[in-house]
């Protein structure tokens, strides 16, 4: 989000209730800019932020420790306004169950706030790794387009909803036509008593804020769309 501006920000707010913070996947921010953010949005305003590529491509997942307390440090100053945290894998990164639980623990030492996964490889795709995000309290992104078969639906934890549309055909640049939108209100009310996110990363060719509109208002503010931030 750096570039945006804490008035673009602010007026965002006006309408969307969140928002992806997808540049700390690339850099860090620093505390401070965090709080500039938090300060910028009503109360009622949330954040996700998406883990460093450092942590989920680079060291695919081992010793991040380190790299995990910085984030979670610079990440704590939106305070409240923290709604959760995203970690996307590489299409490469297959399910190790010894890697991931090694991983999801060190994690769930160091924050209670709430986590989705965005894996992209078949082998998440299972039973086992399903059971093995769930003892985590770590919930699954419904993905469009969707790569594998079952990455269209959201996971098994009931606690978090987040559907993360990408643009289709064209990643990133497509829109999103009122069939679509209407088909995707549809699966988003069927998981009523969850928290519901959906995030729109279209914003290539600047779909994603039209996107998020007309589905916000289908839904009439049952969930919280929002879009992704470069």
């Amino acid at each position: 989000m750096t570039g945006v501006g804490e008035s673009m920000l602010a007026r965002y707010a006006t309408r969307f209730s969140a928002v992806e913070i997808n540049s700390s996947f690339y850099r860090p921010h620093q505390q401070r800019t965090y709080e500039r953010w938090a300060a910028s949005v009503p109360t009622g305003f949330r954040f996700s932020v998406k883990l460093p590529k450092a942590v989920s491509h680079d060291a695919a997942l081992r010793g991040c420790g380190p790299a995990l307390d910085r984030f979670l440090e610079e990440t704590a100053g939106l305070g409240r306004r923290l709604g959760g945290l995203l970690l996307q894998l590489p299409p490469s990164h297959a399910f190790d169950a010894r890697v991931a639980a090694g991983f999801f623990g060190l994690l769930r030492r160091r924050t209670d706030t709430p986590v989705v996964c965005e894996p992209r490889h078949a082998s998440w795709f299972t039973p086992q790794a399903e059971a093995l995000l769930g003892r985590h309290s770590v919930a699954r992104v419904a993905a469009d387009p969707a790569r594998v078969a079952g990455a269209a639906r959201p996971g098994e934890d009931a606690a978090w909803r987040y559907w993360r549309w990408h643009g289709a055909p064209r990643m990133y640049y497509s829109e999103y036509d009122e069939e679509a939108l209407q088909s995707l209100a549809r699966d988003v009310a069927s998981h009523a008593g969850s928290t519901r996110w959906v995030i729109f990363d279209n914003t290539a060719h600047g779909f994603a804020i039209a996107n998020a509109a007309r589905l916000q208002d289908i839904l009439g503010g049952a969930s919280h769309p929002g879009a992704a931030h470069a």
